[in-house]
């Protein structure tokens, strides 16, 4: 449907610094000081978005050697536009040689009559890394979840690490809120984690908690992946894996 929204935010990291960090419309980047070394930009909201008919893209590229963590001020909620149709919420990941990108951004809620596609794309160097956050509210407080469409593929020297596909909420294909799905939980999230080591010495299976697990993917990557009541306890179950894989590199 045309009419809605266009804007897009790209960031450049290189060893020196930000080469590029431009945004338009409700995709406002703004370097902030990082905690750990490296660089590190928030995303800041400007405006409501995405709505129905919008198109959103974020762009990041990590250059050889560099270090950039991206996170958020605020979560992002998907509304219902007047005209109503879907829309679209793209993410591209370069990370190259020798780079690290931590991609953090805060949940994306899908309020309810919405209908969202967010497509997240990481295209990883050898000896690159990457930690990438993907968290799904369904719902506002007391309202229906919309409906959302997840679609995250990574690739790593060229190879597919994974390439998977979730939907929820009305429209969704049946069974998504069932017991082998969701089991009556309004918020879902996953943590991929690429790093080099992990191709000869994989992460071991470790449940966290009662509704998340932290497993190895086939090559140097591990996910861990949660449902839980709500936001922040997904939050919570997501922190507990992120310290898992901390403690497993630490240890290495």
């Amino acid at each position: 449907m045309s009419g809605g929204l266009r804007a897009t935010a790209r960031i450049v990291a290189t060893r020196d610094g930000l080469a590029l960090l431009s945004g338009e419309g409700p995709l406002a980047p703004r370097r902030t000081r990082a905690a750990d070394g490296g660089f590190r930009v928030t995303l800041v909201g400007a405006m409501s978005a995405p709505l129905g008919g919008d198109r959103l893209a974020v762009e990041i590229e990590v250059r050889a050697g560099a270090r950039l963590t991206v996170d958020a001020a605020a979560a992002t909620v998907a509304l219902p536009g007047r005209g109503g149709g879907a829309a679209h919420y793209d993410v591209r990941l370069t990370v190259a040689a020798g780079a690290t990108l931590r991609w953090l951004p805060g949940p994306l809620v899908s309020a309810a009559g919405s209908l969202l596609f967010l497509r997240t794309t990481a295209e990883l160097a050898e000896d690159a890394r990457l930690m990438l956050r993907e968290e799904l509210v369904l719902g506002r407080y007391g309202e229906p979840t919309g409906t959302v469409t997840s679609r995250l593929s990574a690739r790593y020297a060229g190879v597919a690490l994974l390439d998977q596909e979730t939907s929820f909420g009305p429209g969704a294909p049946e069974g998504w809120d069932g017991g082998a799905v969701l089991g009556g939980h309004r918020a879902v999230g996953q943590l991929l984690c690429v790093e080099p080591g992990f191709a000869h010495d994989p992460v071991p299976v470790q449940p966290l908690g009662d509704t998340a697990v932290l497993v190895p993917l086939a090559g140097p990557a591990a996910l861990a992946t949660a449902v839980a009541a709500d936001g922040l306890r997904l939050r919570h179950a997501l922190d507990s894996a992120d310290a898992a894989l901390r403690r497993v590199r630490s240890g290495r």
